[in-house]
């Protein structure tokens, strides 16, 4: 697994290079260390909203990060429910009804200070009394491949997100997994951990990618792979333990 490990970090940092070599990186630069932002991030996310599954869509989950914003707005101006993890999880998620909010703020409510500001904080019993069901996530990532395998920027929290909501009952095998980036962050092959996403879809900002030979995703939480660290910094995974009568990898 350290391998695997090394050969994901070693991906990041050519696919951070390369983006801002070609001066395809877009704010906030530079781009190492994140969920890269890049030139035509607009249009890869245009890609998306012509699919079937996202048109369908009620409820859509999204990670909070500037690429994928033009996606979080296209979602609140089409009138669907957003459902938004806080940074790091440390606050859990966001839950943004545009119903809610007045039409002139749904742009700065697809902003993650936006989201803060004009979405609620919800707990893991009022998602499942509220939401039901989400229709179709997008994902951040650093690096994709031809089978749809993603490398994120190394610290597990797309993975931990999907793994709550799929022991809530909220997603499952089928949900449909999105992402947007530069044609630069395609790479050859992407080493896989057991609890690494799959895509169903990629968009780029020149063409639509679809893996239709997708590998199956994670169950849930893993908890025998969960670090103490990545438990004790996570409430959400606290309460999802004690509700669901799991042992904890260590004493929060």
């Amino acid at each position: 697994m350290a391998d695997t490990r090394s050969a994901k970090n070693r991906i990041r940092e050519e696919v951070w290079r390369r983006l801002e070599e070609n001066n395809v990186a877009a704010f906030p630069r530079p781009v190492y260390g994140r969920i890269p932002n890049f030139v035509g991030a607009r249009e890869a996310a245009a890609r998306i909203t012509r699919l079937r599954e996202w048109r369908s869509a009620d409820i859509v989950k999204a990670n909070p990060d500037a690429p994928q914003r033009w996606l979080r707005e296209a979602a609140l101006l089409e009138g669907k429910k957003l459902l938004m993890a806080t940074p790091r999880l440390r606050e859990g998620f966001l839950l943004l009804d545009p119903a809610r909010i007045p039409a002139s703020m749904l742009r700065r409510a697809a902003t993650i200070r936006g989201a803060f500001s004009l979405g609620q904080k919800i707990s893991l019993r009022r998602l499942r009394e509220e939401i039901g069901v989400i229709d179709i996530i997008v994902a951040g990532s650093v690096a994709v491949d031809k089978r749809g395998r993603r490398v994120g920027k190394g610290e597990g929290y797309a993975e931990i997100e999907y793994a709550v909501l799929r022991e809530l009952g909220l997603v499952d095998e089928h949900t449909p997994i999105v992402t947007t980036i530069h044609d630069l962050q395609l790479v050859d092959e992407v080493p896989r951990e057991p609890y690494d996403l799959t895509l169903d879809y990629a968009a780029t900002p020149t063409r639509l990618l679809r893996f239709t030979n997708r590998e199956p995703r994670p169950p849930g939480v893993i908890w025998s792979l969960l670090s103490c660290k990545k438990y004790r910094e996570i409430p959400v995974l606290q309460e999802l333990a004690k509700t669901r009568g799991v042992k904890p990898p260590c004493d929060a």
